[in-house]
């Protein structure tokens, strides 16, 4: 049984207060609270395993090289990967920023195309500019449908020869809406197109097969699946990493080099991981990683779900909310109340003690779509609860009372 209540004692930072009150923390798809065992396990490196990796013939970095071995193991397991194709790295912003630079700008040329939406996040969009520059290539922009969801129809309408690669988030960060990635995965290696996924926000919250997507690459951050922040996750299919540069150079990623120049590399995943890694983040990762796994991806998605569903339901009764994504698959909700500008609901929200994101969540091109300049955005993670919702509907309604009294 899926009991959040005994889950919520494994996170210190939900008996935290704010504005004196109990905090209720609904900004989930920009980071996550750490359960204690990923505090201990960062404690532990730092406390009793300190040691570099692959730089010592003795006790404690022979365990360090134990502990990111296995890390990298269980990461694979997570997704249904191979060992040899997980790649450790500071965030899903440079897991992109990888394979741009170390596999697109070395293979895209000019008038090639990639194709993104509106609604990516701006690690998933600006990497790209900047190849587009490098080598000539263009960026273009798949339509989204009526709801601002991307369907494989519209993948279909704007791709042609000269189509490339398909970057796009599984689930995105402002609407929430899953994508189809399977299918377009399908089609787009029909047509010899690369697809690269953002799983920023969907590794996270959901179980994910990398086999059975067939993406080509698939990047996430360990801070939004309760892991550190300073550490996150490149897949990539074995053959393609090969195939990619390295987008750092240094220690512990080369066999040889000599006065000539001459360099070998090694192989994956070790030729992207030059110089020291964040080994603390990963003892944090893989203490995450494994708290997750008990919980059970499809027991947390199923939650998600059902709590969302709530929310959404007592959101719907209010007439001065507007709701932008009312059929998204995923925790994220997002709205706005009439006549208010969000980031002064969110402060407003802030000072009865719930965290909520206001802004344009880094997916700027979105505003467009959705015809205003910002958004409140409602991001629900496992340990969130019934209850903790009542108290955002109950800020909302009274929020109603005060705006009728100033007005």
């Amino acid at each position: 049984m899926f009991d959040v209540k005994k889950i919520r004692k494994d996170f210190p930072m939900l008996k935290q207060t704010m504005q004196h009150h109990p905090l209720a923390f609904f900004d989930n798809a920009s980071t996550t609270f750490k359960p204690q065992c990923v505090i201990d396990a960062i404690n532990l490196y730092y406390t009793k395993e300190t040691s570099n990796s692959h730089r010592g013939d003795y006790d404690l970095c022979y365990h360090v090289d134990q502990e990111i071995d296995a890390t990298r193991q269980l990461v694979a397991k997570f997704i249904h990967a191979d060992p040899t194709e997980i790649v450790f790295t500071s965030g899903a912003s440079m897991s992109i920023n990888l394979v741009a630079f170390g596999y697109a700008a070395k293979y895209l040329k000019k008038n090639d195309e990639i194709l993104l939406t509106e609604a990516e996040h701006a690690s998933n969009v600006l990497p790209w500019y900047k190849v587009a520059q490098m080598t000539g290539a263009k960026v273009k922009f798949i339509p989204l449908n009526k709801e601002g969801r991307l369907t494989l129809e519209n993948v279909k309408k704007v791709t042609n020869k000269k189509t490339k690669i398909i970057a796009i988030a599984q689930v995105t960060n402002v609407l929430g809406y899953l994508v189809p990635i399977k299918e377009i995965t399908k089609f787009a290696h029909h047509h010899g197109i690369i697809v690269v996924c953002d799983g920023a926000q969907s590794v996270p919250h959901r179980y994910t097969d990398v086999k059975d997507l067939d993406v080509d690459f698939l990047s996430f951050s360990g801070h939004k699946m309760c892991g550190p922040t300073g550490i996150g996750v490149l897949y990539g299919k074995f053959a393609l990493l090969d195939k990619t540069d390295p987008l750092m150079t240094g220690g512990g990623m080369n066999s040889r080099f000599d006065m000539c120049g001459a360099v070998e590399y090694l192989a994956p995943p070790m030729k992207f991981e030059a110089g020291t890694l964040n080994i603390a983040g990963i003892y944090g990762l893989k203490a995450a990683v494994t708290y997750l796994m008990k919980l059970g991806m499809k027991n947390i998605e199923k939650y998600e779900s059902t709590l969302r569903q709530y929310l959404l339901t007592q959101l719907k009764k209010m007439p001065d909310i507007i709701i932008y994504n009312e059929h998204a698959e995923s925790g994220i909700i997002t709205i706005n109340k009439t006549k208010v500008f969000a980031q002064d609901e969110a402060t407003y929200l802030n000072s009865q003690g719930i965290a909520a994101r206001s802004g344009q969540h880094c997916a700027k091109i979105l505003n467009k779509f959705l015809n205003t300049p910002a958004t409140i955005r409602l991001s629900l993670y496992f340990y969130n609860t019934k209850e903790e919702c009542d108290r955002l509907i109950k800020a909302l309604k009274k929020g109603d009372y005060l705006d009728a009294y100033f007005a």
